[in-house]
C-alpha cells in the first residue's frame, strides 16, 4: 500500500458537484509535485458545512486503486 498526500481547498458550492455526482474525478497535486485524479465520491467521507480544506492522506493500493482518505492537517494560514 502506498500514501500519498494532497492539498484540498474546496468550497462548499464546489463540493456540491463532486457529491452530486456532475464530477467524477477530483485533481490535484500531492505535496510532492506529482498529479493526481481520484474518484469523487470520496470527498463523501470528509466534505464538512465548510467544504474540504486541509491536508489529507490517500491510501492507495498497489494497483492505484483508491483504498482511503482521511484529513492529516490544516492548511497553513496565507
Amino acid at each position: 500500500m502506498k500514501t500519498l498526500n494532497v492539498m484540498l481547498s474546496l468550497s462548499p458550492e464546489a463540493c456540491r458537484a463532486y457529491y452530486e455526482g456532475r464530477a467524477e474525478q477530483v485533481h490535484a497535486y500531492s505535496t510532492d509535485g506529482r498529479r493526481i485524479a481520484f474518484p469523487a465520491v470520496a470527498l463523501r467521507r470528509v466534505v464538512t458545512r465548510e467544504g474540504v480544506n486541509g491536508i489529507y492522506c490517500l491510501q492507495v493500493s498497489d494497483q492505484g486503486r483508491l483504498l482511503g482518505i482521511h484529513r492529516v492537517a490544516n492548511l497553513p494560514a496565507s
